[in-house]
């Protein structure tokens, strides 16, 4: 805008200058006085003059030279030259026009107002719409991208997902292959799965893999506060499909546009619902759209409209799981592979302690290390590194600069103890991997478990030892430091506890009263930061029950963590001396501590002394009052 207003002035100047020119051109020359000129005009010494308007213009006879005057007012110029022998002329003066300038300073209001209105139009509709009118066209971009191109290859931990993918794009470069067999074209593909998993790594993927145009769109795109906008916009993606089929349309987070019709507190919105029927009509309705092919991905397909999810539509739903630990490792080597790494770096390690990650989780893993690296002026990265940015991932950055008192670290050690102990004494427990009470994230301390294997199910077993494991840090803080020194630490294990046990009554039928059935609610919207559930599927009396049972689950839990504490008290106070003094404990050293055998260290991973005061020792070692026992 500053730049064609620059150039509108300097046009403006450009004219003024030429203008001021011809009209100096045109000026005549030599002004005089009107008396000096009628005195020459009677004395003869004038042989011609012009009248235009209110200017007088002429030569003299003898010089031939010219002269300018202007004629004053009431003053009747031709009575008075007549007989004095001059010729005179008259011109029609000509209109008078306006400057460009002038011209311009006037529309500047219209033109600021149009400018405004354009400027709005465009922040209402967004950074697409092709201008201030096009509010219908569609906001696909088409995917060309050569440098950084992502291919089948970049792909890993997904090889069912690719694989049906991958007979999509082989459908689109010969389709005689299997049309001549009567298949058909599918219309969509649904790529469901968690955040993280890589769907819309793998639509890149076939962006990079077919031939073919590739648009891709978000679902919010197509939302407006405008009714009806949403439903042009649907139509004019297709048509540039139409136009460049056989194609690809990818179309991410397609719940946005997509959700259940009717669904939701207050009804449906009907822009939301519009943009749906068309996209609907436009999958499977009266005119065909033959090689079209329309990617989704969402990580809630609970939520979608069942018409959108039947065949002939989404032919396809691909579920994009969580990768095992064979997926996990080649998705880390396919991320290692930007990456300088040391001849220590095992990826099935890494794998090995990595479950549950997602692939993006594990592109941040390698990235974490690589700025760990980085950070220590290292050219490679290490083992260290990893298994630095695995915890800093897990368990959240330590927070070393935090200042902790003497009874703080105390109450948060026992704590931990008896989390880990906990843990230690329950068969169906995941094993310790790490203990420590550097804080970390929001955490003051934290006990890591990881399972041995990828775990597709829990047992009842799994499910009263994590929920006696949540219990164990309360527990311990009761037993060492009385029940009024009992702290607000235990807020998220209390959480924890009661949601699994809320869900082993209503939804998992692992509750012995109330039977195998589904309490829960299936739809449930978030209204003003509250969870609210459409219908109340129980009575009064079933939900007292529900209420009940959850209480003797989390009650049970207690006591069973309460039992093992106070059966293995000694070890409970070895643990938690060990974390006072070294503030992190790895599974092993736990174990061989708890076993008699001395923690040895390497030099360098032994942490400095401790030189602050130590809190005193009662003789008779009482385990009330805050103190570490004798013998602890």
């Amino acid at each position: 805008m500053i730049f064609w207003l620059g150039i509108g002035l300097a046009l403006i100047f450009l004219f003024n200058i030429f203008q001021n020119a011809q009209h100096q051109a045109d000026a005549p020359a030599g002004p005089v006085a009107y008396s000096d000129f009628m005195k020459d005009a009677m004395d003869g010494r004038v042989s011609n003059v012009k009248i235009k308007g209110d200017v007088l213009s002429g030569n003299y006879a003898n010089s031939g030279g010219t002269f300018s005057t202007m004629i004053p007012p009431n003053e009747n110029v031709v009575e008075r030259l007549q007989g004095s022998g001059v010729q005179i002329t008259a011109e029609k003066p000509a209109a008078e026009q306006m400057s460009m300038g002038s011209i311009l300073i006037s529309l500047l209001p219209a033109f600021l107002i149009i400018g405004v209105w354009i400027f709005f139009m465009r922040q209402m509709q967004g950074k697409g719409g092709g201008g201030a009118m096009g509010f219908g066209k569609s906001r696909a971009r088409m995917l060309t991208e050569q440098h950084g191109r992502v291919t089948f290859d970049d792909v890993a931990g997904i090889e069912e997902a690719k694989q049906e993918l991958e007979e999509v794009v082989e459908f689109l470069k010969d389709p005689h292959k299997f049309s001549r067999l009567g298949g058909k074209i599918p219309k969509g593909a649904l790529l469901v799965g968690s955040p993280g998993t890589g769907k819309t790594l793998v639509a890149r993927a076939v962006a990079g893999e077919a031939n073919v145009p590739f648009f891709t769109i978000s679902g919010s795109d197509f939302v407006e506060m405008f009714v009806g906008v949403g439903a042009s916009r649907v139509r004019d993606m297709f048509e540039q499909g139409k136009k460049n089929a056989p194609c690809i349309i990818f179309i991410d987070e397609i719940d946005a546009v997509g959700r259940h019709r009717g669904a939701g507190l207050g009804g449906g919105n009907d822009e939301r619902e519009q943009t749906l029927n068309q996209l609907l009509v436009e999958m499977d309705g009266f005119e065909s759209n033959e090689g079209v092919i329309i990617l989704a991905a969402t990580n809630r397909p609970d939520v979608l409209d069942p018409a959108l999810l039947r065949p002939g539509r989404f032919d396809r739903q691909i579920v994009v799981p969580l990768p095992d630990i064979k997926g996990r490792e080649k998705i880390l080597q396919v991320h290692m592979k930007k990456v300088p790494l040391a001849g220590n770096v095992e990826p099935l390690v890494l794998a090995r302690g990595t479950p549950g990650f997602s692939g993006a989780d594990l592109a941040n893993l390698v990235n974490e290390a690589a700025l760990l690296a980085a950070r220590k002026g290292k050219r490679v990265v290490g083992m260290e590194e990893f298994e630095q940015a695995k915890d800093k991932v897990l368990m959240g950055a330590e927070r070393k600069s935090m200042v902790m008192d003497e009874n703080e670290k105390k109450l948060t050690a026992y704590h931990e103890a008896g989390h880990a102990l906990v843990a230690l004494h329950e068969p169906a427990s995941d094993p310790v991997h790490k203990a420590t009470i550097v804080p970390r994230g929001r955490a003051l301390g934290v006990v890591m478990r990881l399972p041995e294997r990828d775990r597709l199910s829990v047992s009842r077993e799994k499910l009263h030892a994590d929920l006696a494991v949540a219990m164990g840090g309360r527990v311990a803080e009761e037993i060492i430091f009385g029940e009024d020194k009992v702290t607000t630490g235990a807020s998220s294990d209390i959480s924890m506890a009661t949601d699994t046990a809320r869900r082993m009554v209503t939804e998992w039928g692992l509750s012995e009263k109330l039977g195998p059935l589904r309490y829960a609610s299936d739809q449930e919207e978030v209204f003003l930061g509250h969870s609210v559930t459409q219908s109340k599927n129980m009575s009064d009396d079933t939900a007292a029950l529900v209420d009940s049972e959850i209480r003797r689950i989390v009650e049970e839990a207690y006591i069973r963590a309460r039992q093992i504490l106070m059966d293995n008290l000694e070890d409970l106070h070895v643990l938690a001396k060990a974390l006072l003094e070294y503030e992190l404990l790895s599974g092993d050293e736990i174990k061989d501590l708890l076993a008699g055998k001395p923690i040895i260290r390497d030099d360098a991973d032994e942490p400095p002394t401790d030189t602050r005061p130590k809190p005193s020792v009662p003789s008779g070692g009482t385990l009330g009052g805050g103190e570490l026992p004798q013998g602890a």
